[in-house]
């Protein structure tokens, strides 16, 4: 079998691989750029409006530029990428890991590497994973499919349509199908608020007179051999008010009902899940459970923004290039566990060196315009920040700067970070 050796191999090409693979490049270390796609980019390649980039390059950018950027940037650093090829498994040996590929180009062959970085992304729930019930005819759609057949092929789904889910895909293709010729004609949300991004909203219902149905529950799709309708039913306590329902017709169905982190490599590779997240368990530098494998991206957690996607990734090529330094010894600080507490739904990472500036990424589970973000150990505060617009459907990043939270220490009470509504809770 041919074989291969590589300081770190990149699992993922997309815009969290070509970041955290650029990282590690500018290091001195070789680097392989792996993606079982032709073309580097991943789900960027489709997402043609704009709004991408502010962050990570100083202006505005459609997603199909933010992706050439950094290819031309990996392009230009000579970092090898294997296009078309899978990888079939992540085994940890003596000298570090063992991969095993497979592609059309090269069939099955191997890379030993020293460090890996995972940045599969993530895939899309589809009708089966939220079990909506009724007829099964032609015209249901992932929104993500939808957004594909529009913008790369150049097929339009349907004529009228309804979006189950307000995720930030769905909110998006409700735009688009508007703009090419379709009528959108609602909206449905289970939860009493968006699952988007307010820009989301305001730029793509608001704006072209949309319908949003929160706290609506889609209890059938109906249809023979196409889609006919969609029966909805507003919620009360959390139970549909089945005399209360009522029938929008349509021929399309589109759903966008949130995304699952691409990670049974990682499961068969042993490292340890969080069932929240469904990502990996990572440290403050963004490291496993295995020593010597790294995560970032939405294989990691599910971001909103490409841009905190390219940060993340180069956060964790850096920690990578640090590992390698380090040849692997993986002699460290001592980190302290990190609690999701009041009104938060989780927290990346799980671990945190107080010693270290950190980044810390969380979701919060309830709607408040002024919050307070507390961080706790041992019933005693020592951080506390103001939030304003606090939405679940916007990820929270906060940086820590190194010292703010004392001395690491193995022994006592884990950190726990809370919210609450401003005055509430707070002294």
């Amino acid at each position: 079998m041919k074989e291969l050796r590589f300081d770190a191999v990149v699992i993922g090409a997309g815009a969290a691989g070509m970041a955290a693979s650029l990282s590690v490049s500018k290091r001195g270390f070789s680097c392989a750029l792996v993606d079982r796609e032709d073309y580097m980019g991943g789900i960027l390649l489709q997402c043609i409006h704009n709004g991408f980039g502010l962050q990570h390059f100083g202006e505005e950018l459609t997603g199909p530029e933010f992706a050439l950027r950094l290819e031309k940037d990996v392009r230009a650093a000579e970092i090898p990428f294997f296009s078309g090829t899978t990888v079939l498994s992540i085994d940890s040996e003596e000298s570090g890991f063992s991969l095993i590929l497979s592609s059309a180009a090269n069939g099955v062959f191997r890379a030993s590497c020293a460090s890996v970085i995972l940045a599969m992304g993530s895939r899309e729930r589809n009708r089966g994973n939220i079990r909506i019930a009724g007829d099964r005819p032609a015209g249901v759609f992932t929104a993500g499919l939808a957004q594909r057949l529009i913008n790369i092929d150049g097929y339009l789904p349907g004529k009228r349509a309804v979006i189950i889910g307000s995720g930030d895909i769905g909110l998006i293709m409700a735009r688009r199908l508007t703009l090419s010729g379709a009528k959108v004609e609602a909206v449905v949300e289970i939860q009493p608020f968006p699952s988007g991004l307010t820009r989301n909203i305001v730029q793509c219902l608001n704006d072209f007179s949309i319908p949003l149905y929160l706290s609506h529950s889609t209890l059938r799709i109906i249809g023979r051999d196409r889609v006919e309708g969609v029966e909805i039913a507003p919620l009360e306590n959390g139970a549909p008010r089945l005399e209360k329902a009522f029938t929008i017709d349509c021929d399309t169905v589109l759903l966008s009902v949130g995304l699952v982190p691409e990670n049974e490599l990682s499961a068969h590779a042993g490292i340890s899940l969080n069932p929240v997240t469904n990502g990996a368990f990572v440290d403050s530098t963004l490291m496993t459970s295995v020593p010597g494998v790294f995560a970032c991206g939405n294989v990691l957690h599910i971001h909103d923004l490409v841009d905190r996607v390219a940060g993340e990734a180069s956060r964790a090529g850096e920690s990578c290039a640090d590992w390698l330094e380090g040849a692997g010894s993986g002699k460290k600080r001592a980190e302290v566990p990190l609690k999701a507490g009041a009104n938060i739904r989780y927290t990346v990472p799980s671990t945190i060196d107080p010693e270290s500036k950190t980044t810390v990424c969380l979701r919060s589970m309830v709607m408040l315009d002024r919050g307070i973000l507390k961080i706790m150990r041992g019933g005693a505060e020592i951080y506390k920040k103001s939030l304003n617009w606090v939405r679940p459907g916007e990820m929270i990043s906060v940086e820590i700067p190194a010292g703010t939270l004392g001395v690491a220490s193995t022994a006592g009470e884990p950190f726990e970070i809370s919210l609450n509504a401003a005055g509430e809770g707070v002294k």
